[in-house]
């Protein structure tokens, strides 16, 4: 398979190089690896090319973050260069305590980082009161598409309260990451993700999956 430079797609029409995160931590049977094939299938119907990455199935795997390892391991340069070829990042985990699982977020904390994700520029640099006031400058990402994929165990209703907040895991995504690298957000939402799940409504939420596929423009 050829993969072509983002500043040369889309193909035709609207195909795009999809890249793929995938964070759980069984990446065959689990409804989250569903979510990922269902989607690759619809994807790749409409002539969308994809790059997995399955985290947890890496052969190298990257150590817990630390901001002294500078520079940072040739890993976390290979994934941004894989990003840096791609039309969307397509993050995938289960919610775990209001956050994605640990493996996906350290993998955010190293790759989307400054200054290739994003630098602060400074309004008032001679200011005493409000040298570090200033605001985010997009970098190698921005105007590409990030797709936040999260499932709960619990209904809707579970999470109401917190939607209010920003520490809910979409917002605090959209908020606090995916708006400092200039990225264009969408979501996937799936609630009471249970072992007794009926087939009836594994297929609904299936089909939800193929429709999102769909839409991708």
């Amino acid at each position: 398979m050829i993969f072509l430079a983002s500043h040369l797609l889309p193909l035709s029409g609207n195909n795009m190089k999809i890249c793929i995160v995938f964070g759980h931590y069984n990446t065959k049977d689990s409804f989250n690896a569903s979510i990922r094939d269902t989607f690759i299938d619809e994807a790749k119907k409409i002539g969308h090319e994809i790059d997995l990455i399955n985290l947890f199935d890496e052969e190298e795997q990257l150590p817990f973050y630390r901001s002294d390892i500078n520079p940072p391991p040739k890993l976390v340069m290979d994934y941004r260069k894989r990003l840096e070829d791609a039309d969307v990042m397509f993050l995938m985990s289960a919610c775990h305590n209001l956050r994605m699982s640990g493996a996906l977020e350290n993998w955010i904390d190293w790759v989307l980082h400054p200054t290739w994700f994003f630098s602060y520029k400074s309004l008032l640099p001679d200011s005493k009161f409000l040298g570090n006031y200033g605001y985010p400058v997009a970098g190698a990402m921005k105007n590409k598409i990030g797709i936040v994929s999260m499932t709960y165990g619990g209904p809707m209703v579970s999470y109401f309260n917190f939607s209010l907040f920003d520490n809910i895991p979409y917002r605090r995504l959209k908020k606090s990451v995916f708006q400092l690298g200039g990225l264009k957000t969408k979501y996937l939402r799936f609630y009471s993700v249970l072992p007794n799940m009926k087939k009836s409504d594994f297929e609904k939420h299936m089909q939800k999956v193929r429709k999102f596929a769909r839409s991708l423009k």
